[in-house]
């Protein structure tokens, strides 16, 4: 699906997205139109599904950071997915199989304010939560070869 060349340009974007063609001529031993080519082509073929910033969430005041299992009460399946979408410190969730029907990671000014989101959900959920002290592994790729 993507040779080494693809991968280089990948991995360079991976480490900063900002990164400019020129740059990334240089890391891939390309012109810089051929590496708009690839990004082209890339884009197209949904390799590349979009460029962005990593923020660090705690600027904004959100000192903790929760993983809740949770599991809808039965026929709260779509409710539950809805309330989770409807809160915008959930960041991040996923539809999974097992006793837990969604895994989500949510950004917390405070213990009370976990409690009150959490709170919305226990009327159609159960919840498990675990605070997150630290990320060893940050969100990266599988290897691509």
């Amino acid at each position: 699906m993507t040779d080494d060349i693809d991968q280089r340009l990948i991995s360079a974007l991976m480490e900063d997205s900002r990164r400019s063609l020129k740059a990334l001529a240089q890391i891939s031993g390309l012109s810089s139109p051929s590496v708009a080519e690839r990004l082209r082509r890339l884009e197209e073929r949904g390799v590349l599904k979009g460029y962005t910033v990593d923020i660090d969430p705690r600027c904004f005041g959100y000192q903790l950071q929760a993983i809740v299992r949770i599991r809808p009460l039965p026929g709260q399946l779509q409710n539950v997915e809805r309330q989770i979408q409807a809160i915008p410190e959930f960041t991040e969730c996923d539809k999974v199989t097992g006793d837990d029907c969604f895994i989500a990671r949510l950004h917390v000014r405070s213990m009370e304010q976990l409690d009150t989101l959490l709170d919305r959900l226990n009327t159609c959920a159960e919840t498990n939560t675990a605070i997150v002290k630290k990320t060893p592994v940050k969100r990266r790729l599988p290897p691509m070869a």
